[in-house]
């Protein structure tokens, strides 16, 4: 869940009615049935008044996403396929950046690409519905690292030593674990976007997305422990965690206790997803911890669009 003070931090940025506002605030238990109403005239006024201009509007939400599918998409796109998105599918507000690195993965076996084909297959399609239900208002395809980012992200885990470099597009066992840095995340951002989502079509549509990421990440967290990649992926799931800085423990590796029994579910005490905020999110992305940064990491010139900012 949205902690209080991202929601006010995020209010100014919001283009939704005063009315769609009061009734995503009162979901959110931020407001009382009371201050919606009388309760917002006088001196208590201007709290709930600037909380209510605070939240993100859908269009802002729906645009967030849209950055990280395009990231997705890219990735899968050259390990399956050899390219990326095509220009037509890159086009929108922003500044429209290219992608550096990527290339087919020289699979071995034809399940594993099959797999990354049939992801590859999912993550176009979120991008294409997300453009289509944005239409003009869709941010184009930022500056996306699919190169020196892995290599950094690497090291910062401890799966190599500075120096060394990590191409996920090198092996069926790099590509596993390149996948896995992306798949946790966008399972932990649908699901903390959620509450951010009134309009029912978009909601269901959210949740549906939400369930596809998840099947991905079970995809990809079976086949790293079936392939004896515990370890590396352990490292890369508390890096994400010191990463995000959200205090809280929000991912998990896919071995626990000393025996490695298989944890393939990342999920709390009362087996619900986790959630990140939007700058959670932004974190581990930028690869740089805290508040206020802009860019970095994945994607070297930031996001287009108003949730850009850690």
């Amino acid at each position: 869940m949205f902690k209080k003070s991202l929601v006010i931090d995020m209010v100014n940025r919001s283009s939704e009615t005063p009315a769609d506002r009061r009734n995503f605030l009162r979901g959110m238990g931020l407001l009382s049935a009371g201050a919606v109403g009388a309760g917002l005239v006088g001196t208590t006024a201007s709290s709930a008044q600037a909380a209510a201009a605070a939240a993100p509007s859908e269009g802002s939400v729906l645009n967030f996403a849209l950055n990280l599918e395009y990231l997705e998409a890219e990735f899968y796109c050259y390990a399956a396929f050899g390219h990326g998105l095509a220009d037509s599918m890159a086009t929108g507000t922003g500044t429209m950046g290219g992608v550096t690195g990527g290339h087919r993965v020289p699979f071995k076996s034809k399940a594993m690409r099959y797999y990354a084909e049939e992801i590859a297959g999912d993550e176009i399609a979120h991008v294409k519905f997300l453009r289509k239900a944005l239409g003009n208002s869709a941010v184009s395809r930022p500056a996306i690292d699919l190169q020196s980012s892995f290599t950094a992200a690497a090291v910062a885990a401890g799966v190599i030593e500075q120096g060394q470099s990590f191409d996920p597009f090198s092996s069926e066992e790099f590509f596993l674990l390149g996948a896995f840095l992306f798949e946790d995340v966008g399972v932990t951002a649908y699901k903390g976007a959620a509450p951010l989502i009134s309009t029912p079509a978009y909601l269901e549509a959210a949740a549906g997305i939400l369930a596809v990421e998840a099947y991905h990440s079970g995809i990809v967290r079976t086949l790293l422990y079936q392939n004896g990649l515990a370890a590396p992926t352990n490292l890369i799931s508390d890096a994400r965690d010191a990463l995000d800085g959200g205090g809280a423990d929000k991912d998990q590796g896919i071995t626990v206790g000393e025996g490695g029994r298989a944890n393939l579910v990342a999920a709390d005490a009362d087996a619900i997803a986790f959630s990140r905020t939007p700058q959670e999110v932004l974190n581990i992305v930028y690869l740089t911890p805290g508040a206020g940064v802009g860019k970095g990491g994945f994607y070297p010139a930031g996001l287009n669009g108003e949730i850009a900012t850690s």
